[in-house]
């Protein structure tokens, strides 16, 4: 009588008979030498760059040096349970993220591992962090503007969909508010945020976070962590995850707006690695390829021909400088790489001045091309008249009684200024900053006080939403101002300056 298989039995049984037996070939190196998140391996020959390692404790590196004898590995875990003669598998695929909607309004680390204690993100494409820039031919002229909401960004230093524009300053001068203000301007926008954090300390991480779910349009943001304790590999590969996730938008047609914070960490990184795997030094100890690591990066930056589906990807990249040297090694070769910089100023952020960017120094290399027409068209003069002040401002404080003419002129400057000024977490609508031009160029708040200038910018939006509906959604919707919209601004705008103070009213 025949005896019943139990079904764990037949199971395995049916595995045994369908496994593919015969030699196989595995990829399998040693580790000679190890320390601080860098290991040195031989055996392995047909490594590529940035190709995946498996250690058998299974932790995980990519190849960043590739030697005739060794591999130098950086680990992108927790190296503290790898030893010296471990066994080191090569896996044949290079380093990937996730790209897709689904990392919308999330927190993730630079393998797209979620950060936010929230549930795994599911995707179903995986894009290698490094991907080759558009060619030229696949380029468009940038001509679209992107509305930071910064008066003085989006005035005297346009940034155009496809720019590249360094942000750059000193310690704690606001170079991350400004950008984050950048991206919360864009919650009314089609354009998706990436928020890449390297190095960062976890409170100024946290405070860029909670500015964007405040004010920002979070579900439209993905933020990239890859901070201070974290593995040297994560950092390195950070900005390059970043801007592959926001590559994925960028051609299907969409537009992304990439902030990687900052880049001088970056390249610090990258110093600590190429020292650990003995690569030459050269100028401040870095090695000699630290300005084509970013160059490559930021290339990949662009405005798409209708060809490729007319999408964009715009970088504001930041770098930190030491006592406002802006010829240090890093941030010149980041200021020769990209579409201008915006310089933040020790001295004006400590005066109050903030945004505390420089105008002499700072530059947009794209310029008027991609600002509003409507704009362009109200700003005028602004940037000479601003820049005339400044020179003569710096006279003046040797003393003497300027004449009437120059004293005429320190006051508009001085209101020029004093609009210049934005609270943070509070970008403009285009319409507001229309409006605020129209009234420094008009006269109108010459008769004002500093103080009266300050609550007339603060009263301005609710104001002209109040008695100025149709003109406000004029320039909204058609980017345009006749007559009869410009007259109905300054006439809403006279009366909130007459409330203000006893302003003659501008005609």
């Amino acid at each position: 009588m025949p005896v019943d298989t139990p079904d764990w039995l037949a199971s395995a049984q049916r595995a045994v008979r369908s496994a593919a037996l015969g030699p196989r070939s595995e990829h399998r190196g040693r580790v000679e030498e190890i320390g601080d998140g860098v290991a040195m391996i031989s055996g392995l020959r047909d490594v590529r760059l940035d190709e995946v390692l498996r250690f058998e404790g299974g932790q995980f590196g990519f190849a960043r040096v590739l030697d005739p004898d060794l591999i130098g590995c950086v680990f992108i875990d927790a190296a503290t349970k790898v030893e010296s003669g471990d066994a080191v598998f090569g896996t044949g695929e290079v380093v990937s993220v996730p790209v897709g909607d689904a990392l919308l309004g999330r927190i993730v680390d630079p393998l797209g591992r979620p950060l936010d204690g929230k549930a795994a993100i599911e995707v179903e494409e995986r894009w290698p962090i490094e991907r080759p820039a558009p060619s030229i031919i696949e380029r468009d002229l940038v001509t679209e503007p992107v509305q930071t909401g910064i008066l003085v960004m989006d005035t005297l230093f346009a940034l155009g969909r496809g720019q590249r524009e360094l942000i750059v300053g000193d310690h704690s001068t606001g170079k991350t508010t400004l950008a984050t203000d950048a991206m919360i301007a864009q919650r009314d926008s089609d354009m998706i945020c990436v928020y890449v954090a390297v190095g960062q300390k976890t409170s100024s991480v946290r405070r860029a976070v909670d500015a964007l779910q405040a004010h920002g349009n979070f579900a439209r943001c993905i933020v990239m962590v890859a901070g201070s304790a974290s593995a040297p590999g994560l950092q390195w590969i950070a900005p390059y995850a970043g801007v592959t996730m926001a590559e994925y938008f960028r051609d299907r047609g969409g537009h992304a707006l990439v902030v990687i914070d900052d880049l001088s960490k970056h390249a610090a990184t990258h110093r600590e690695i190429a020292l650990l795997t003995r690569q030459s030094p050269g100028r401040e100890a870095y090695p000699g390829d630290v300005f084509y690591i970013h160059a490559r990066l930021l290339e990949r930056a662009a405005k798409l021909s209708q060809e490729r589906g007319g999408g964009s990807l715009t970088a504001l990249p930041i770098a930190e400088t030491d006592a406002g040297n802006l010829s240090a090694y890093i941030p010149t070769n980041l200021i020769s790489i990209t579409d201008g910089q915006i310089v933040l100023d020790t001295d004006l952020f400590h005066q109050g001045q903030k945004p505390a960017v420089d105008v002499g120094l700072s530059v947009s290399r794209v310029g008027g091309k991609t600002q509003a027409p409507v704009l362009r068209e109200a700003a005028g003069t602004l940037r000479l008249d601003y820049a005339q002040f400044l020179e003569l401002e710096v006279f003046t404080r040797f003393g003497g009684m300027p004449e009437g003419r120059v004293r005429e002129q320190l006051k508009r400057g001085e209101r020029i200024r004093a609009i210049l000024r934005q609270p943070q977490n509070a970008p403009l609508r285009l319409a507001d900053e229309v409006a605020l031009l129209l009234a420094v160029q008009s006269g109108l708040l010459d008769p004002l006080s500093l103080d009266a200038v300050a609550a007339f910018r603060d009263k301005l939006p609710e104001n002209l939403d109040r008695d100025a509906a149709d003109a406000m959604r004029a320039i909204s919707e058609t980017g345009e101002l006749d007559q009869e919209a410009r007259a109905a601004l300054m006439a809403a705008m006279n009366r909130l300056a007459t409330q203000l103070g006893d302003a003659e009213p501008a005609t």
